[in-house]
């Protein structure tokens, strides 16, 4: 079972620091970091090593399918490090919740998964789950794990993810989250689902992002899988881009200020929250 919180820290979770969110996130931050530092300029910040069970740790899931795409390896790595550091430091800053200033990288077999909460899974597009991953990965969903995937385009990555899910999920179809359900709401409230493009896309004057089956990509989807009691165990982020609002906030201050700061932070951290308290 997923390592259970107390009744008082999944109460802290919830209670973010919305005013603190408008102020810090109104502030361009680091700009232009270092990548010669192992950090990429994003502070340290101290944790009680005492309660490892009442801190968040951002995990990214590693796979080695699809052909060793993505920038510096396999397309599981894609936006790593920055968006990871970035948003834990963005976490740590704009909530009461407590963040790990470390992410991992976890494998879907790892003994230790059901140590983390929540797990992050970038560029599905062309990822082919093994047989241990297929067993594993519902085994940590039905006892009370999170899914978050992102950074996909088009309906042919699409369906090749929600083959991929079916083989976990055999009874189980993925489904169109309203925008009216919480967790477009429960810290940040949505007016729209966000779509958030690669900065190059962003310079063009475009939010989304062209594939070779020509679908249109235009309108972001956010798909869920849910269990008996429908919580959401899975969360699908399709034709969107939240980690290179994480990733690239430093790099162009409209860029920030626009998909940063409006879409992809203020996203990313209700889902957490989601994750974090159901």
């Amino acid at each position: 079972m997923i390592r259970q919180r107390s009744k008082t820290f999944v109460m802290l979770t919830a209670m973010l620091v919305v005013g603190a969110a408008g102020i810090a996130l109104a502030q361009w931050g680091r700009r232009f970091r270092s990548i010669e530092e192992d950090r990429r300029g994003v502070p340290q910040w101290e944790v009680d090593r005492q309660f490892p069970g009442d801190t968040f740790t951002f995990a990214r899931v590693y796979y080695d399918s699809y052909y060793g795409r993505g920038r510096g390896g396999g397309g599981w790595r894609t936006d790593y490090p920055d968006s990871d550091l970035n948003f834990s430091l963005r976490l740590q800053q704009l909530t009461t919740i407590k963040v790990n200033p470390d992410p991992v990288i976890v494998n879907l077999t790892d003994e230790n998964l059901s140590d983390y909460p929540f797990l992050y899974m970038i560029e599905p597009g062309g990822l082919v789950f093994s047989e241990a991953e297929v067993v594993a990965l519902r085994k940590y969903c039905f006892n009370g794990g999170f899914l978050m995937v992102d950074d996909f385009w088009g309906d042919t990555q699409y369906e090749n993810l929600a083959f991929e899910l079916e083989r976990v999920f055999p009874d189980r179809k993925p489904f169109e989250v309203p925008l009216d359900h919480e967790i477009f709401h429960n810290v940040y409230d949505m007016k729209e689902k966000p779509q958030v493009p690669a900065i190059g896309r962003a310079w063009g004057s475009v939010t989304w992002e062209d594939t070779r089956d020509g679908s249109d990509n235009s309108v972001p989807h956010y798909r869920a899988i849910v269990d008996d009691k429908d919580r959401i165990m899975v969360f699908i982020c399709h034709n969107t881009d939240l980690g290179d609002g994480w990733e690239r906030e430093g790099e162009d201050e409209e860029y920030f200020r626009e998909f940063s700061v409006k879409k992809a932070y203020p996203m990313g951290i209700n889902i957490v929250t989601y994750a974090m308290t159901h």
